[in-house]
């Protein structure tokens, strides 16, 4: 892939900036550590809840999911609303301006697909300067959503 001689040092930095930025979320919100999270790709929210009580809410992006042997990013996937897309522009024209071809390449192919859908999303948290990244488990399919955390709060507690 195409990229000016810089991109693979800024690259790594921002793949070190994410794994800052998931362990403050890790310390302050414990992500993985609820039982259930569900996203609304209508709302752009990702929430985090126990016994039905929704604990941490997250405004989201989507970066990109992974299928069987790809990469698409959210914002070339039909699929998505644009609202839940938007902000993924910035990523896309951060790549055309600069001549980094997987920025700015719908579908990439890769040997290890999670690693890339972790650094896209690292690449995407240091452009956007967002809070960090999710991307949701599932035991059942193969594939993988990445999504961008840009802002995060607990959820407020009904009085």
């Amino acid at each position: 892939m195409n990229a000016p001689d810089w991109y693979p040092d800024w690259k790594h930095d921002a793949v070190h900036q994410l794994m800052d930025k998931q362990e403050i979320l890790d310390r302050d919100f414990k992500l993985n550590q609820w039982p259930r999270w569900d996203y609304d790709i209508d709302t752009c929210s990702l929430t985090f809840s126990e016994n039905g009580i929704a604990k941490v809410v997250a405004e989201i992006q989507i970066v990109g999911t992974t299928g069987s042997k790809d990469w698409m990013w959210g914002l070339a996937n039909d699929h998505w609303p644009d609202a839940a897309v938007l902000d993924m522009e910035a990523v896309w024209q951060f790549g055309i301006d600069n001549g980094i071809e997987e920025l700015a390449t719908k579908v990439l192919v890769d040997d290890d697909l999670n690693a890339l859908g972790w650094a896209m999303s690292a690449v995407s948290a240091r452009v956007l300067d967002a809070a960090g990244a999710y991307r949701p488990k599932s035991d059942s399919d193969p594939g993988a959503i990445f999504l961008l955390i840009k802002s995060i709060r607990h959820a407020e507690m009904d009085s």
